[in-house]
């Protein structure tokens, strides 16, 4: 059976990788270089194999050596990240949240700092990912995600939201008036692609079939973004017109810096779910956040209607 080299010797190679070289990495470290390079020896002969070369004073990793370090540094980064979860999940004062990061940019985080400023004895980590994390570990108390279909049984619906068809003004004063849905083809379309991690929003052929505008030659592919807010910026900028989520886009509409050409919206395909890990209904303050952000799902509901003139 193949034994792994020295954890320690593997823990030097990966900062004179990181940090360019032996004296830079034992002074990060606190060592002597002389410690630096016995361990870089260790593990050379471990391996058998070369993974420095010097040219002239520096040294350099071989070809062999960049791919080592590659993998060495995307192990050591998950044991950081691992290590600071534990601790974080030590402190009874926290409350771990992971979210789509629109979701996360646009909607969650303004209302995650009101609902601190309320309670400022608790320190706030916020994570935007794509990725679902495990009901079953420690890593995170709450998830923010699009649809409930990795966890049935501990997810709460929020709100269904819709999207709308959304532009800076700068972008109509240069260009054609607006007067019906089919004049929108005559500008940049921005589309917004979350495949393959999530069933992607209404596209632009969807939102022209139905305003029952025929639209045979439309590029969805012209410009194409694989987050919400980035298409979002890009319309603020006068950059085309995107597709906005009505929970994303209620700031820029009220300043003034997006307008809503057609209020004719199409739903998403599913709704927003708030995921609570079993170790959450254990914390005090993460069952009052629950409610909380429970209420202000419905609230962003009732923003919905208002913002599109939809009944109920």
């Amino acid at each position: 059976m193949n034994h792994l080299p020295s954890l320690r010797a593997l823990e030097i190679f990966e900062a004179v990788g990181r940090y360019g070289g032996i004296t830079e990495a034992a002074r990060r470290l606190g060592i002597t270089p002389g410690a630096v390079s016995q361990q870089m020896k260790l593990l050379e002969e471990s391996l058998g194999l070369s993974l420095t070369l010097k040219v002239g004073k520096q040294i350099h990793l071989t070809a062999a050596g960049q791919r080592y370090h590659k993998s060495c540094t995307t192990a050591f980064e998950s044991l950081r990240i691992a290590h600071t979860e534990v601790e974080r999940s030590k402190n009874p004062t926290n409350i771990r949240i992971s979210a789509m990061p629109s979701l996360l940019s646009q909607w969650l985080a303004p209302l995650v700092f009101t609902w601190q400023d309320r309670h400022p004895e608790l320190d706030v980590f916020l994570e935007g990912t794509h990725e679902e994390p495990s009901p079953e570990g420690y890593e995170f108390d709450f998830r923010f995600t699009y649809s409930d279909r990795e966890y049935v049984g501990n997810a709460v619906e929020l709100f269904h939201d819709h999207v709308v068809p959304v532009c800076s003004p700068s972008l109509l004063r240069a260009n054609t008036p607006l007067r019906s849905p089919a004049d929108l083809l005559a500008y940049p379309l921005l589309s917004i692609d979350w495949l393959p991690k999530f069933v992607s929003p209404p596209s632009w052929r969807d939102w022209f079939a139905a305003q029952q505008v025929e639209c045979p030659h439309l590029r969805q592919s012209y410009r194409v973004f694989s987050l919400s807010y980035m298409a979002l910026q890009a319309a603020v900028r006068g950059q085309g017109i995107a597709l906005g989520q009505c929970s994303m886009i209620a700031d820029e509409l009220a300043s003034g810096r997006l307008i809503m050409p057609f209020p004719k919206a199409l739903p998403m395909p599913t709704s927003y779910f708030l995921v609570s890990s079993k170790s959450a209904y254990e914390k005090a303050h993460c069952r009052d956040f629950q409610r909380w952000l429970i209420a202000r799902g419905r609230e962003q509901m009732s923003i919905n209607a208002r913002l599109l003139g939809l009944s109920g």
